[in-house]
């Protein structure tokens, strides 16, 4: 099991439209797709703003399936070219879990 951590700095002022836009039209197609959403995030300190979300996979190779999958999506695709635009800038990092990790 993998986890993958996507994190979204947003330009000001936009992080209520990025919200919106991904609880309406975003998550439930990361969801139908990539299921195993870990949980949604928004940052109180640190890099501001940020939106943040962690994914489990059962392998790097289950990810970059369900991934090519989402990526080839038109709704996702739709999606893309209204979010775009309000993202500055992205990191993504893949976690292993320990061996003593509750969510293994």
């Amino acid at each position: 099991m993998i986890v993958e951590q996507r994190d979204y700095h947003v330009y000001a002022g936009k992080l209520p439209e990025v919200l919106r836009l991904y609880e309406e039209e975003g998550s439930p197609i990361q969801r139908e797709i990539l299921g195993g959403l870990v949980g949604a995030f928004t940052t109180e300190i640190g890099t501001l703003p940020t939106y943040s979300t962690l994914w489990r996979y059962d392998s790097f190779a289950d990810r970059e399936e369900r991934r090519a999958r989402l990526a080839a999506d038109e709704r996702w695709k739709g999606f893309l070219a209204r979010i775009q635009p309000l993202i500055h800038t992205q990191r993504n990092r893949i976690m292993i879990p320990t061996s003593y990790s509750p969510l293994r």
